[in-house]
């Protein structure tokens, strides 16, 4: 039940060299988020308006990054920003094309697939707070489809979760999803069609 602080969210990704710009979803208050997950799937009205009109001055990019708390906002505000910083760094060393870093307050990883399709984007990245349990309230999931659009299935997307010191360190997820979107890229597919090539963690570092 923690409450997302997005706009200290926004000032420590500016500060590591991203944009961002704030959306809505179709939820107002926890207590909805919490028994209604369809409308934490969609955009506001407003923010559907206000992202179709920001399309075109933003033109195509390849990545769009939506950030939101889910169900544990200690995850996002703990770990998003070194995940986002060292990932953005990565991608745009191989010569990616990322739109301003969106943040979602109770946002669900279907949110994905109306943004991205809205901005014509060629991927799409959630990360959110995966459902607290077995003493781990911060774990971060990310989940990235290919050719993001409301059509989009779970099968459609990979997830890399547990994104934490404790877990998956977020400089270790950051190169694995780098991996992961640059394969997706190559091989125009993603979900099932996608395998995780790279080495177990513990072979990274």
């Amino acid at each position: 039940m923690a409450p997302f602080d997005a706009e200290g969210l926004a000032g420590r990704l500016a500060a590591g060299g991203s944009e961002t710009a704030a959306i809505t979803t179709a939820v107002g208050d926890k207590k909805t988020y919490l028994v209604r997950p369809d409308l934490g799937r969609r955009l506001s009205d407003e923010s559907r308006a206000e992202l179709s009109a920001k399309a075109a001055q933003w033109g195509r990019r390849d990545l769009v990054i939506i950030v939101s708390d889910g169900l544990a906002a200690q995850a996002a505000e703990r770990h998003a920003v070194e995940t986002v910083t060292l990932l953005a760094g990565l991608l745009a060393a191989a010569g990616w094309t990322l739109f301003p870093i969106l943040l979602a307050p109770f946002g669900r990883v279907k949110l994905q697939d109306e943004v991205g399709e809205l901005l014509g984007a060629r991927h799409a990245l959630m990360l959110l707070g995966e459902r607290p349990g077995l003493g781990m309230p911060d774990s971060l999931g990310a989940y990235l489809t290919h050719r993001p659009n409301t059509a989009c299935t779970d099968a459609d997307r990979n997830c890399v979760s547990n994104i934490r010191p404790e877990g998956l360190p977020p400089a270790l997820a950051a190169r694995k999803l780098a991996h992961l979107l640059i394969e997706s890229a190559r091989l125009g597919v993603s979900g099932v069609a996608l395998k995780d090539t790279q080495p177990a963690a513990g072979e990274l570092e």
